[in-house]
Parts: C-alpha cells; structure tokens; sequence
C-alpha cells in the first residue's frame, strides 16, 4: 500500500477550466468581453490552471473580440497554447473563425453516443466519423492543435459502446486528436458505472490522453471526477463556483482538494488565489455563492459551537486537513447562542482584549441573548458589546424595566405600555406617542414626574448606528445624550437588534446612573 502510494504523489492532473464556455451557460449569465479578459487573466496566472477554455466558435462579434483579447494576453505571457475554442465539424468556419482570432486549439465538438449521430445529425457512424477527420486535418494544416469532445460519451457507453470504440479505434492511430474529452453530458453517471466505463476504456487505448468533463445533476460531478482520477484520466474539466448549464460542472476547489488530500495526485493550482477568482466571477455572474460552499464559502471556516472552540483550544480535536491558511484564510469562531465562553474567548484574544472572567461571563450572557433573537454578531461588534456591558456595570440596577409593550398602527398614533421597578415598587402606564420610542418616554415620565414627583433630564440628542464592520441584521448602537436639571450632560448608550430596543436600553441605564 505504501508503494502505491507513493506512486500516486508522483502522479499529476491536467486542470481544464471551462468558466468562460460551459460556465456562461448558465441561465442569466453573459460575459462581456473585457470580464471574460479579467477571469482569464486569473485563472492563467494567479490560479495557474493548466488549460482554459474562453468560448464557443461563430457566437458573436463581442465574443470573437474576447478570443482575440484573451489570445493577445496569453501570447504575450507564453500560454497560448492553453487557450482552447469549442468548435464544430462546420465545414471549416470554426477552424478560420479560432485562427483569425490568434488560437492555437480548437476543441472539437463530435457525438459520442449512437443516438446523437442518427438522430440529431442524420448520418451514418462512417459519415461522422468522416467528417471528423476532415475537420481536424484541415484544423492541423492551420497549425491547430485538436482535442476531441464525445458529446453524450456516457449515454454512449451505456447504450452503444460498440458505437464508441468504433469511433476511438477509427479516430486514435490517425493522430489528429492529441486528447480525447470524454463528457458526462447529462450528469447520469454515479462513481459505480463511471469506474467501469473509465477502466474499459483506458485499458483498451493505453497512453491515449483522455479528460473528463462532467456535470452535476446528480450532484455527483466531483465524486465521478473522484472516480475518474482513480482510475487514471489525465485531465479533469471544472469551472469556477460550479458553473453550467442546468446543475451546473463541477467546481474548481472541489477537485482540487480531492486530488490532493484524497489522492495524494499533484496540480499546478495555488489554492491561495481561489477565494478571489470565485469572488470575481461570482461579482460578474451575479451568481451568489452560497456560505457553506466548500472551500470557498463565507461560513466554511468558521466554528459555531462552543465545544469545538474549545476542543481547538486544547489540541485542534476539530481542524481537519482542510485548514484556512491553505486557502489564503483564516479561522473564525462564531458569536451567538451556541458560541459559550470559548468562543467569546478566542475572539477576545484575536481583538488583543482582555477581560476578567467575571466580564467575559456577562460579555458571554449578552450575546446569548442576542443570539437568542436570531441575531448575527460579527467580530466588529465585539468591542461595543463589551463596553456596553461594562461601562454601565452597576452593582445592582435601582431601576428595573419588568415589561413593556410598544405597538404603531397605519392611521393611529403609536402606543406604549410599560411596568417599572424603581426601589422595589412597581409602576404601570401607558401613553401615546409620536413615536414608539416616544410613547415609552411619555410613560416614564409620567411616571418619574407625577407618581415619584421626581425631575426628570432633557433629552438633548439621539443618534442611532451601525457598529464599524457589524451587519445590518445584527446590531444596532443608540447614543443619548441627556440634560440634567444642574446643566450637566451625561450620555448612555446600548445596543440590541432592534432599533427602539436599544434606546428603551439606554434610558434604563440613564435612570440607573442618575
């Protein structure tokens, strides 16, 4: 077993990416020329992909400006020959359309299955497989490189293999074709069949360089390219954030995590580049990657539970071999309900704060609560929670709101019903207001002024904000300024979820501090 392994590390994969082509056909999804420019640009020389393959031939005018672009960058970067064109058995349109915008590989499109060329083509197998030859002769005498696409290869080899093997062995000892791709066209393969398939048809064509392309809608894309690694394809075919038609392709992190941890086969790929590459494709997809989206997702590397903070804490019990700063990131460690101290704890020590645990007990009760509201807090946040926490620290709070109740309407004026615990007697009232807010102030000060004969502070200035870097989902930060009857101004401040929240907070904490 350790030899075979060994062998394996010294094996590596070709790495085509198919963003700029297969991937643009995702529904809703059109490239302009200079974006097509920009993702290329990445791929080649930042991700470092081996092959990218930028468009199909005769689509457009702003298409065929694209090819010349990318082809004018990939020359002057020596990587032209990693630029490839799907073209078609056209009558030599695709080859002249590929060479007159500077590519050097054309990616031929054939039917590798039976049903495809009788019924979609309406020729003989012969007839096809004629017209292929013709194709890709002309293609070389251009001074193209050819690879070959069996469109439909798997329903081909699960209904007519005959029809396959009598292409490849009609196809291979021409020498035309320098890689046979062999597309997975509607995703019904599974890791079972497609070893066999992959088995069958490398040993019957031994040093015959053959790519897989698969797609999705099974959800087994990266598993079937799994499967074909094993088996010993030499190149796989991907795209960027899993775009494509339908399911979509397989996507790039994927198979590269797989191939490496799993397989121990070497790539060209800098894992570090691809977080940007899918940030920029998703910026000009408009398709949003979803946050558990492995390797490249917001959420991938962040720790929810406290109990897996703490168990990174004592030994890294919950880091696998998928760590961040292999993909130029870092760990995080969630703030909410299930965050628990270690959690809070590590978070503290990445802002540099320090807390005794007594205050991180209390940070730690706050933030439960918030996260018992479904609130998201972020690491920006934790500044202010811990001086809001403890700033109004008081030994033991004299004014204590039991309850309260504020309600608006569309046409009536907004109402509020509170019940206040001033030195351990309760007081009831309700009011109404301008505002939420402002029914609640109406009911303390009824209270204070008419009930307690008690002067009660000016309000002087209200200010409501987002904590630098917070989401506006989570919190929300209330500064109130107050007069007092000797003209000193004192300020309170809290936050919560909730706008009006937060200020009915920050008049608790005034009311305690007076």
């Amino acid at each position: 077993m350790a030899l075979r392994q060994e062998k394996r590390m010294l094996l590596k994969m070709e790495i085509l990416d198919s963003t700029l082509r297969d991937g643009e056909q995702t529904s809703g999804v059109s490239f302009l020329p200079h974006e097509k420019l920009a993702i290329a640009r990445a791929l080649l020389s930042e991700v470092r992909v081996d092959r990218i393959e930028v468009a199909s031939a005769r689509v457009s005018e702003g298409e065929k400006d694209a090819v010349k672009m990318i082809c004018r960058y990939a020359r002057q970067k020596g990587r032209l020959e990693s630029i490839e064109v799907l073209g078609f058995c056209d009558g030599h349109k695709s080859v002249d359309w590929i060479a007159d915008c500077g590519g050097k590989v054309i990616n031929l499109l054939s039917k590798g299955s039976l049903k495809h060329c009788t019924f979609q083509l309406k020729k003989t197998p012969e007839e096809h497989f004629a017209g292929i030859i013709d194709e890709a002769t002309y293609a070389r005498e251009k001074g193209l490189a050819v690879n070959l696409y069996l469109e439909d290869w798997s329903n081909g080899m699960k209904d007519s293999p005959e029809y396959v093997y009598n292409m490849l062995d009609t196809l291979v000892p021409t020498g035309l074709v320098s890689r046979f791709m062999l597309p997975d066209t509607l995703g019904i393969l599974n890791p079972k069949n497609s070893s066999l398939f992959f088995t069958d048809i490398l040993s019957r064509y031994p040093g015959v360089h053959f790519d897989f392309h698969p797609h999705n809608d099974y959800n087994l894309a990266v598993a079937n390219s799994f499967t074909a690694a094993l088996c010993g394809v030499s190149g796989l075919h991907v795209t960027v954030n899993g775009l494509g038609e339908r399911c979509g392709n397989a996507p790039l992190p994927s198979v590269q995590v797989i191939l490496r941890d799993h397989l121990g086969i070497a790539t060209n790929i800098d894992e570090s580049k691809l977080k940007m590459v899918s940030h920029m494709v998703e910026s000009y997809s408009g398709i949003a990657v979803a946050s558990n989206e492995p390797i490249i997702g917001d959420n991938v590397f962040t720790q929810v539970a406290g109990v897996h903070a703490d168990g990174d804490n004592k030994g890294g019990l919950y880091i696998n071999a998928l760590t961040p700063e292999r993909f130029g990131r870092k760990r995080e460690y969630a703030l909410g309900k299930n965050s628990g101290k270690a959690n809070i704890l590590k978070n503290l020590e990445e802002l540099g704060l320090e807390l005794t645990p007594e205050q991180t007990l209390k940070v730690t009760k706050r933030i439960t609560e918030l996260g018992d509201k479904k609130e998201i807090v972020t690491q920006e946040d934790l500044p202010y929670i811990v001086s809001d926490v403890l700033k109004h620290d008081m030994p033991e709070d004299r004014v204590k709101l039991i309850s309260y109740m504020a309600s608006t309407a569309y046409g009536l004026k907004p109402m509020a019903a509170v019940r206040l615990e001033v030195d351990g007697q309760v007081y009831e009232e309700q009011r109404s207001g301008d505002g939420m807010y402002d029914a609640f102030m109406r009911c303390i000060r009824h209270i204070y002024k008419d009930r307690l004969g008690v002067s009660f502070p000016r309000l002087t200035n209200y200010t409501v904000s987002i904590p630098p870097g917070g989401r506006t989902d989570a919190l929300v930060q209330t500064v109130i300024s107050w007069e007092l009857r000797d003209g000193k101004i004192i300020r309170t401040r809290a936050l919560d979820a909730d706008q009006t929240d937060a200020a009915i907070k920050a008049t608790i904490k005034m009311l305690n501090s007076l």
